[in-house]
């Protein structure tokens, strides 16, 4: 009899430990509540123990979440009707606050923050007209409202991170309309009127630079030829001065034959001189 009732009462302990353990995940939290009432809460990741049978765990998920709302209609500050479909990125971020608000339902929480991100949206598109809606920076529009829902939000528990427009519908009045891409297509105009005068004006600049850059650099280099042609004669007349110094008699022989090979480059020339003329000394026969 022994030994069924050890067994017994391992198999009940067993249970027991097993019933006093859980498992936190990663991105999650977990409260232990005691015949209903709080007495732990914020457990982050990991395992974790409670008392077996007088003790339960509530596990939330404090990740990031979309909460979709249905399409809401609203009226701009020029009295046109649009229809503006968004969502909402939020988390829990008090977990004791959230479950008093909501008893842990995550849909509860979407229908109460539904109604304060509308009204929210409301008041930033009635005071904008219909072309900055449609045109505007979105995340802008947003971002003005976005502290003042998280002002109702955190009385929830929950933490607005974004909301992001995803479609904008126009009024289906076709006169509208076409008001509105006229006004659009007028602006764009106007962009790119203004994009094509600053590259013009620029271009202008960059030119005259290269202009100015061009006389300079054609300056310097032409300043620089003459240095080094100058030089370059400098060097030949004293090298000729040496070859003159050297043998004069060959020295008048070489300058009148580069003489004579200037003279008659072409064929053609004709040069009618006196025959005793210096310049032909070299063109005489000795016979």
């Amino acid at each position: 009899m022994r030994v069924p009732a050890l067994i017994a009462a391992g198999v009940a302990l067993l249970l027991a430990l097993m019933g006093s353990m859980f498992v936190v995940n990663a991105g999650h939290s977990a409260m232990i509540f005691r015949l209903g009432t709080v007495v732990r809460s914020d457990l982050g990741p990991g395992l974790h123990f409670k008392w077996p049978l007088i003790e339960s765990q509530r596990v939330f998920d404090l990740r990031l979440k979309i909460l979709p709302a249905e399409p809401e209609r609203y009226l701009t500050a020029d009295k046109l009707d649009v229809s503006v479909d968004f969502f909402a990125v939020g988390q829990i971020k008090d977990m004791r606050r959230f479950f008093q608000a909501t008893g842990g339902d995550e849909s509860v929480a979407a229908e109460r923050l539904a109604p304060i991100i509308r009204d929210s949206l409301r008041n930033e598109i009635n005071s904008l007209k219909l072309l900055d809606v449609v045109k505007g920076d979105r995340e802008a529009v947003i971002g003005k409202q976005l502290v003042a829902i998280n002002k109702g939000a955190a009385t929830l528990g929950v933490q607005i991170k974004d909301i992001r427009i995803k479609r904008i519908d126009l009024p289906q009045d076709s006169n509208v309309l076409a008001s509105v891409y006229n006004q659009m297509k007028s602006q764009r105009l106007q962009v790119a009127s203004q994009l094509r005068a600053e590259g013009f004006e620029l271009a202008q600049a960059i030119r005259a630079t290269a202009d100015r850059d061009k006389t300079v650099i054609l300056a310097e280099a032409e300043r620089d030829a003459q240095r080094s042609r100058g030089e370059g004669d400098a060097e030949a007349t004293r090298i000729y001065g040496i070859a003159a110094n050297k043998d004069p008699a060959f020295f008048a022989f070489q300058r009148s034959l580069e003489s004579y090979r200037k003279s008659f480059a072409d064929g053609q020339s004709v040069i009618v001189l006196d025959r005793d003329d210096p310049f032909l000394q070299y063109l005489k026969s000795d016979r």
